[in-house]
């Protein structure tokens, strides 16, 4: 099992560590990989959150947006709040995305650095609520198509689902749960 990792900015050892712990508590071998430069042969790949803009900005630079989209049928996507942002198909205040997934997003939808929030978060499959780390989060407003909604808060949805590809609005790498970080590796 090969993961990648975008690893401009975020939270990219947090990735890197909750993956890692996922693959042996599931019993795989596997390594993970992070991607600066070029894409490397990977099963799976991950979008981490910071700043959606200059993670587009440096993914278009160094060729590794075009590459993603290539492999977009490919392999498994977890995009994480920017990651979130860069999987949209429809962005409200625009930036280039990679228009992976039938979802509209809006960034920065719960405001700035100070309204950042955790919460319980039930989501569709899990048994109990999972820790949710909001910080400068984005809303998917609305989703069509094969795109599903997998968790709400009020009527926005948080996490959504289209194949093999998950969308989160929120930082799962920035709690001690692993089960979305499993429920990503077993797609692949």
């Amino acid at each position: 099992m090969k993961v990648g990792i975008i690893a401009f900015q975020g939270a990219i050892e947090e990735h890197r560590i909750a993956l890692e712990k996922t693959m042996e508590k599931m019993g795989e071998k596997g390594k993970v990989f992070l991607i600066k430069e070029k894409m490397e042969d990977i099963d799976a790949l991950v979008i981490p959150g910071g700043e959606s803009t200059t993670i587009s900005n440096l993914m278009r630079k160094t060729g590794i947006f075009d590459e993603i989209i290539a492999m977009a049928e490919e392999i498994p996507i977890m995009g994480t709040c920017a990651g979130c942002i860069l999987l949209a198909k429809e962005i409200k205040n625009g930036v280039e995305t990679l228009k992976i997934m039938d979802m509209e997003v809006e960034r920065n939808a719960f405001g700035r650095q100070k309204e950042s929030f955790q919460c319980s978060l039930p989501i569709e499959g899990f048994d109990k609520p999972f820790p949710a780390v909001f910080i400068r989060a984005p809303l998917i407003k609305k989703v069509w198509g094969d795109c599903i909604p997998l968790a709400r808060i009020g009527e926005g949805i948080v996490m959504a689902k289209q194949g093999n590809k998950i969308a989160l609005a929120f930082h799962p790498e920035l709690t001690d749960d692993l089960r979305v970080h499993q429920y990503f590796l077993e797609m692949i």
